[in-house]
């Protein structure tokens, strides 16, 4: 059973490519002229996109599988508690959480561009930008999940959250078994970029790196 959750996106999807434009045009006029080595420039990219940027929101999915008070605080006002813990700024000022549960499994996506919310999740990784996510998420998101890895039972209900500037959404993906007594600081290891996307699950205890 799939469900998409669409809202108004009322904002100006030129202003995007033209910024997209500008920001590939600087980044060639500075490869052209040797100021940036293109490799390290790549480095620097994927680091935001999947280490600095997703500890924010893994600290965020830590608090609230371990405090309950803080969970009820991000179901009514996400935005005022996430910010409690010191992750706010653009693309994160309107924020609602969804949350994994059995037979419920929730994924983001941006249909007409690429609303992230840059203040938990960092970057948004390339294939969140990309048409061919943006269009079958909606129509197939039991096969793109599939794609990802991600093998649901066919009784559980997809629900498809589209983003815009007026909201994004965070997933709080279920908390796995085995890692009952963990700190907040061990919970966070679990929590991929993915997991808070909704196209991938938190990491089982055993499948953190060493």
């Amino acid at each position: 059973m799939n469900e998409t959750k669409k809202h108004s996106h009322d904002h100006d999807h030129s202003h995007w490519s033209d910024m997209d434009l500008k920001v590939k045009t600087l980044e060639s006029l500075l490869v052209e002229k040797g100021y940036v080595d293109p490799a390290a420039l790549d480095v620097i990219v994927e680091t935001y996109e999947t280490n600095v940027g997703p500890r924010n929101g893994a600290a965020v999915v830590a608090k609230a599988w371990n405090d309950e008070a803080y969970l009820e605080r991000l179901r009514e006002n996400a935005s005022d508690a996430i910010a409690e813990l010191g992750f706010t700024g653009r693309q994160g000022e309107h924020m609602q959480v969804v949350e994994n549960k059995p037979g419920v499994h929730n994924i983001v996506v941006c249909t007409l561009c690429s609303c992230y919310p840059w203040s938990v999740l960092g970057l948004p990784p390339v294939w969140y930008k990309s048409a061919p996510y943006r269009s079958r998420v909606v129509i197939e998101p039991r096969s793109v999940l599939s794609e990802f890895g991600v093998k649901l039972p066919e009784a559980t209900k997809i629900t498809v959250w589209d983003s815009t500037a007026e909201m994004r959404y965070l997933v709080i993906p279920e908390r796995p078994s085995g890692a009952k007594d963990w700190s907040e600081e061990q919970l966070a290891k679990l929590v991929t970029r993915d997991s808070m996307i909704g196209t991938g699950l938190a990491l089982l205890p055993n499948e953190v790196p060493a």
